[in-house]
């Protein structure tokens, strides 16, 4: 059983937010290799108030119990997007004249509490993880690893106003820290997750399941594919459908063999914003190469996920 802390930017359930990381949490409570110990929010698919806000009405409606730490509602260095109007404010509970833990806090109670022990899984913006180590540097070597879906190392996005893919982007210099920290890291990019993807006619399977969390999870998808349809540009707009990016890098923690690794030396930029967010990625095929600092997901057995995929969201109540 691996223990891990899920870190999550979490929109689903919310118009227009995608959609992939309220079943990366599904797909984390539904692997039976997993146990979810704690789950902190972060400002990116949506406020972070609403990240809270709709990941415990997720929880409810899949009938688990999981703490829910709210963090970082900005990134380290850039302001962040307004709130969307008249989006309602989550207030997290807490004791009389106690105010609420963060969840750079919580993360690093937890993590130095029982050091090898838990596994970062971080599939928002990286501000909470950076902000964690700042207060303690010594979690890089008190966790047992740091899972992260973000960046493209093989090729790019595509979209000049954000050539980062989105978490690296949002708060590139929290995922700077992230990669110079020396904790041992995975990271599963945009090379890969663009590649598992849902359409409509696995929205039509999910509803045919007629269970709580599927039929709600069917109603998400089409609508993210409707919006995705109007607004996204490329792939995703040509193909009807929507990358499973999230659920991806939570599936590799139980399943590792369902994509193919490559050390790598990755560094992000955070200069101008015509480059903000890039992943800067050496190989390490030179004759003197750099050490590695994690490593990266090249290929994915495409099928073989969505066949694992659909076997464990369909065991959700």
């Amino acid at each position: 059983m691996t223990r891990i802390i899920l870190d999550t930017d979490l929109g689903m359930g919310q118009p227009g937010s995608d959609i992939d990381d309220g079943f990366a949490l599904a797909l984390a409570l539904a692997e039976p290799g997993l146990s979810v110990e704690l789950v902190t929010t972060v400002n990116g698919n949506t406020d972070v108030d609403n990240a809270t806000r709709l990941t415990v009405e997720l929880l409810q409606r899949i009938g688990r119990e999981v703490e829910v730490v709210r963090g970082a509602g900005r990134p380290l260095v850039r302001a962040a997007p307004a709130s969307p109007a008249g989006a309602e404010r989550f207030v997290p509970a807490s004791g009389p004249g106690s105010p609420p833990v963060h969840a750079a806090v919580a993360l690093v109670e937890r993590v130095m509490r029982e050091p090898g022990e838990l596994t970062l899984v971080a599939v928002g913006p990286l501000t909470n993880v950076a902000l964690a180590l700042a207060l303690e540097p010594r979690v890089a070597e008190s966790v047992r690893e740091i899972v992260l879906m973000g960046g493209v190392f093989l090729g790019h996005t595509g979209v000049g106003v954000m050539p980062g893919e989105f978490n690296f982007w949002v708060d590139p210099d929290a995922a700077a820290v992230v990669l110079e920290s020396g904790a041992p890291l995975r990271l599963v990019g945009l090379d890969v997750t663009r590649r598992v993807r849902l359409d409509r006619a696995d929205a039509k399977a999910l509803r045919c399941m007629s269970k709580g969390f599927a039929t709600f999870a069917a109603d998400c998808t089409d609508e993210w594919i409707s919006h995705l349809e109007r607004t996204a540009p490329g792939d995703d707009r040509d193909q009807g459908s929507c990358a499973l990016h999230d659920p991806l890098a939570v599936a590799v923690v139980a399943r590792p063999d369902l994509v193919t690794w490559r050390p790598a030396r990755v560094s992000v930029e955070r200069g101008s914003d015509h480059t903000r967010g890039v992943a800067v990625t050496d190989l390490l095929g030179t004759d003197d190469p750099p050490a590695a600092n994690c490593s990266i997901a090249v290929d994915v057995a495409a099928e073989a996920f969505r066949s694992y995929f659909f076997d464990r969201i369909g065991g959700l109540p």
